[in-house]
Formats: structure tokens, sequence, C-alpha cells
């Protein structure tokens, strides 16, 4: 049996990948901050629960002895992430950013998906098919920049978690470690202005938390293919 974490798995994207991989035999641990909506959650998807708050040390390592309480784990999909917009509704571009916009945005999508996957990597390690799952975004792409979103700190903390996820997968070869982007989803963090669904949008993460052992590891990649970075 495989024992799959999600964060931020209690709506959206992560909720929908999390049903996804029960109905694939997955033992699902739904991660969440709040406590009422991640029981919920799992209720509901006949997952378990483990309160999760990816910006917290303490609530980290607590998942971690739950985890390894109840066996292990295999797959760890860092899906936990935010997009901060003014008190209107706004997207911050670069006139507008301030420091603090940023340190918060890195707090959750870059710094959070460090403390969870290094706390986790003793647990992987120990999988005999550790798979690393990075939700990213076409924005975090290079070769992309300079079109549509005006947005900074959200792009830039993608790009940083697609260099995590290359080097991440350069130190540890045996893991199948890739960042994915769902393409643009009508869940929260938009404020539902994307055009796909959540059906639509976990097709890649779904399908990379799954990998064969001749599956790539280190790359990016939408439902399409690879994507430029």
């Amino acid at each position: 049996m495989t024992t799959t974490l999600i964060t931020g798995a209690n709506k959206g994207l992560g909720h929908e990948t999390a049903r996804r991989l029960i109905a694939a035999g997955h033992t699902v641990y739904v991660g969440a901050r709040n406590i009422e909506r991640g029981t919920a959650a799992a209720a509901e998807l006949g997952a378990r629960f483990v309160q999760l708050d990816v910006t917290d040390d303490a609530s980290v390592a607590a998942a971690v002895a739950t985890l390894e309480a109840g066996g292990g784990l295999d797959v760890l999909v860092n899906n936990a992430g935010i997009e901060v917009r003014s008190p209107g509704g706004d997207i911050i571009d670069a006139a507008e950013l301030t420091a603090d916009v940023m340190r918060e945005v890195f707090e959750t999508n870059v710094f959070g998906l460090v403390r969870v996957t290094h706390a986790f990597l003793p647990l992987l390690e120990r999988s005999a098919a550790p798979v690393v799952v990075n939700v990213s975004s076409s924005l975090a792409s290079l070769a992309r920049a300079g079109k549509g979103y005006p947005g900074v700190a959200y792009p830039a903390s993608k790009t940083a978690v697609n260099m995590l996820t290359v080097q991440f997968a350069k130190a540890f070869p045996r893991m199948r470690i890739n960042a994915v982007e769902p393409g643009y989803t009508a869940t929260d963090l938009n404020r539902h202005e994307g055009t796909q669904t959540v059906e639509q949008g976990a097709e890649i993460i779904v399908r990379m938390a799954q990998p064969g052992p001749e599956a790539p590891t280190g790359g990016y990649f939408d439902a399409a293919g690879p994507l430029p970075w």
C-alpha cells in the first residue's frame, strides 16, 4: 500500500488529488492547518487527517511523528501555497511590491516546502519507491516571463520551487522528484478566476504522484509534457 501525504489538501487541487489517489489505492493523509476543515475533508474523502502548518516547525515535526507511527511515507505532494493580493483584491505588481509581501509568500511557498521536505526525508528514504511532487506554476518559467500576469512574489516563489526540485532530485537520485504546473485552475488561491476545473488541474499532479521506476526526475511538467525553465 502506498502512503501519500498532501499538504494543503482540505480544498481545491489538494482535495481533488487526494480523491484521485485514494481511488487509485493510496492511503492518503490530508495535511491542513485548520483542524476542523481538515478533519471534515478527510472524513468526506475516506482519508486520514494530519494537522500540518508548513510555516511551523513544531507542526511539521508532529506530522512526521504521526506518519512514522502510521507506517511511513512513500509520496509527498507539496501542494500548499498562497498568493498575496492587495486589500482590494488586486495583484501586487512590481511598483507596489514590498519585502513584507515577498516574505509572506516565500514563507509558505518556498520555506514551507523546504521545511516539510527536509523533515520527511528520513521517512521517504525508507520507502521502496519514494516520490516528491512539487506544485509549481507556468508563471515560474523564465523562458515565458514578461507576458500577462504582473505579479512578482508568486512567480518568483515558484521559480525558487523549480530550482529546489532540480537540486533535491540531484541529491536524491533514487527518488522521483518533479515540479508540476496544474494550469490556470479555479481555486481559492486565484479567487476562482481560473479557467480550468480542479479535475483538470489535478491531472498532472496525480500522474506524477504515481511514476514508474523509469519515470523522469528533476523535471518541470504540465499535462502536455515538459515545460521550458
